[in-house]
């Protein structure tokens, strides 16, 4: 994507949303990021009954912040990274600035936009992007040294699909990355993954205030057993 092509898709975006901009502390450097002003706005009433699809993507949580530091510890030097759910970018932007081959996936095609738009902004190498339902995982995407994810265990079904994608995703000696603000269905995660020979284990718990209710953030590391 030339300049012309991501600030052409930028301006695309400053006209469909109420766009604000935010700098993030991550990896030793900022990020410039923009995202829509608030997730709530864009919630559609169709949307929800037809899946139960809220626009999460369109906030930067705290699970991200906390993924996003973990990923910066890893070289990415001739290494592959998916993240499984990029809202508007900020993990991916943190793997390509540290050499990672980056996929980025989301069931929403505006958060592969932003994801886009904020990787050209901060001068980042280019990344490939994916839409992906979990509940129908493309059988062409490969296998990844990482599998990046941050709070997508909010659903009910999302546990047993998430374990499912890392266990198709996860190179045979990778690593994968799941961030959670303690979801219902963590308990629930650990299990599916055992299920699938996939080992887990918490390694962090990072806590988080951001005003309005405290809360802990935990960073799961899961490889083949």
């Amino acid at each position: 994507m030339t300049a012309g092509d991501w600030q052409a898709l930028a301006a695309s975006l400053g006209r469909r949303f109420a766009v604000v901009e935010q700098t993030i502390e991550a990896a030793g450097r900022p990020f410039a990021l923009i995202k829509p002003r608030s997730s709530d706005e864009l919630i559609s009433e169709d949307d929800f009954n037809r899946d139960a699809r809220l626009p999460y993507w369109a906030d930067v949580w705290p699970s991200a912040l906390c993924l996003a530091e973990r990923t910066a510890r890893i070289r990415g030097a001739g290494k592959r990274l998916i993240e499984l759910g990029c809202g508007v970018g900020l993990v991916c932007a943190v793997a390509a600035q540290r050499g990672f081959e980056v996929l980025a996936t989301d069931y929403y095609a505006e958060a592969l936009e932003f994801t886009e738009v904020n990787r050209a902004r901060n001068g980042l190498p280019p990344i490939a992007t994916r839409l992906i339902d979990w509940r129908n995982l493309p059988s062409d995407l490969g296998t990844f040294d990482v599998v990046a994810a941050a709070d997508v265990l909010y659903e009910k079904a999302y546990p047993a699909l998430i374990a499912a994608a890392i266990e198709h995703t996860l190179a045979a000696d990778g690593l994968a990355l799941v961030a959670d603000p303690g979801r219902p269905g963590a308990a629930r995660f650990h299990d599916e993954c055992r299920s699938r020979g996939l080992a887990i284990e918490r390694v962090l718990q990072a806590p988080f205030d951001n005003g309005t209710v405290p809360h802990t953030v935990d960073l799961y590391e899961i490889k083949r057993a």
